[in-house]
């Protein structure tokens, strides 16, 4: 196996939960609970019961969160991952949706174990399976060269981090890790196709990273080989194929251990894609400056990167998926409702008269000084004459920027109670705060029940 592989498989096999540090260890309970609460409510969803369909006739083992349901671990695995990002309400700055593949991945492969996992190891392989995630995805360049590039990086990358998750949970060796790894590069696939028409695959990528990681992982515990040159600069090579004119290998284990990848991610606020974000905060605090309602605006200027414009400068909203891509509808619902919740991308309050309205005042326009990672400048005049511009470069949510702990769990209360009673949200809250206490976590299960 390459030098480079081996350091990465062996990360994965000899990291300990003492070796992550305790802010390190916080921060993953919280985003295990954001991203259980975001499955949740997703589980619901148009797309989330869709894809139940076809499955449901093939009953398992490993349970569909948010209902009764129990299928086979990798239907688990793709149906769970399909709810957590079905709403874009799950975390982001990982792979890029890493949580929505993680969490499900390793939850699945519980269920495949003749032992209880603890919460400790537990923590250690989500951990693990974020970093191996994102640092696949800095390799191929970072976001903004990959997804631009036309991938879908969630999917792309995810599979990895959740095969180096699932790896974890089924204690394979160093050499079987690598093979996990490589099968998963096989597995890898995901296309920002959806973004022209407002269709539902996105939301599948994340289920189908969890199920493609957990499956690698599976096969390699069977024996299965994997290539292990992988990452190297030759034919049918993962970074030669997918980011041949970005990749950046060395970032694959630069600092591996010492830089948390995990540490850099983000929980979202509002229910749409994280690139709307910044632009929502600017237009809020904008308001507050001026001390003005949104019927005293005039109209609204956004100066944006060429990717950030292909990315989120859709106008059509008739759809969930198009309409939380959409920055004019961000900025538009921020004005007609005063926020961006999930309930602001509901159908009602997307045709709302005022919306389109407001889509007509709020203009684009890429500002070439911009970098393909710099968040957009927002500038609103008011109907007096008056004019001002901001730039919020740590946007709410972001680990800068970091929702605060009430705030979480509002969040998390308001998605579970779609789906789950009170009776079960409370100890599922309170179990998940203590989770590094958990003697098994597969205990969980009985709370996510509907």
């Amino acid at each position: 196996m390459t030098e480079r592989m081996q350091r990465l498989a062996q990360f994965c096999v000899e990291t300990r939960f003492e070796d992550l540090p305790p802010a390190l260890v916080e921060q993953a309970k919280r985003h295990i609970l954001d991203t259980f609460g975001a499955a949740l409510a997703g589980a619901d969803s148009a797309v989330a019961l869709q894809a139940r369909q076809v499955f449901g006739a093939e009953p398992g083992t490993a349970l569909v969160w948010g209902s009764s349901l129990r299928v086979g671990a990798g239907h688990a695995a793709l149906l769970n991952g399909i709810a957590a990002h079905a709403l874009e309400l799950d975390d982001t700055g990982g792979c890029d949706h890493s949580g929505a593949v993680v969490l499900p991945a390793v939850m699945a492969a519980l269920s495949l174990v003749d032992r209880p996992v603890d919460g400790r190891e537990f923590i250690t392989a989500v951990v693990i399976g974020y970093e191996i995630g994102r640092r696949v995805l800095e390799a191929c360049g970072s976001y903004s060269a990959h997804n631009g590039a036309g991938w879908h990086s969630t999917a792309t990358c995810g599979v990895f981090g959740a095969a180096a998750a699932c790896a974890r949970i089924f204690a394979l060796d160093v050499g079987q890790t690598v093979s996990a790894l490589g099968i998963a590069g096989s597995f890898s696939g995901g296309l920002w196709a959806f973004i022209h028409d407002g269709s539902q695959s996105k939301k599948l990528h994340s289920g189908r990273a969890a199920e493609g990681g957990l499956l690698a992982a599976r096969f390699a515990r069977e024996g299965v080989s994997g290539p292990s040159v992988l990452f190297e600069d030759v034919w049918g090579g993962f970074l030669k194929t997918l980011a041949p004119a970005s990749a950046q290998p060395d970032a694959l284990d630069a600092d591996l251990g010492k830089v948390w990848k995990l540490a850099r991610c983000s929980i979202k606020p509002y229910a749409a894609c994280r690139g709307t974000h910044s632009a929502i905060d600017a237009l809020g605090l904008l308001l507050e400056q001026l001390q003005v309602g949104a019927d005293q605006v005039e109209d609204i200027q956004v100066h944006l990167c060429g990717f950030l414009l292909d990315m989120c400068g859709g106008r059509d909203i008739q759809s969930l998926a198009a309409a939380q891509m959409s920055l004019p509808y961000a900025l538009a619902a921020r004005l007609v409702h005063g926020h961006c919740r999930l309930e602001a991308y509901d159908e009602q309050p997307r045709n709302d008269p005022r919306i389109a309205h407001w889509l007509t005042r709020i203009r684009l326009e890429v500002d070439e000084r911009l970098s393909e990672d710099g968040e957009p400048v927002v500038v609103m005049r008011t109907r007096d004459g008056r004019q001002a511009s901001l730039c919020v470069e740590v946007p709410l949510g972001a680990p800068g920027n970091p929702l605060s702990e009430a705030a979480l769990e509002e969040k998390f209360f308001s998605l579970a109670l779609r789906v789950i009673p009170p009776v079960k949200v409370e100890p599922l809250l309170a179990q998940l705060r203590q989770l590094q206490t958990l003697d098994s976590v597969r205990d969980l299960e009985h709370l996510l029940t509907e």
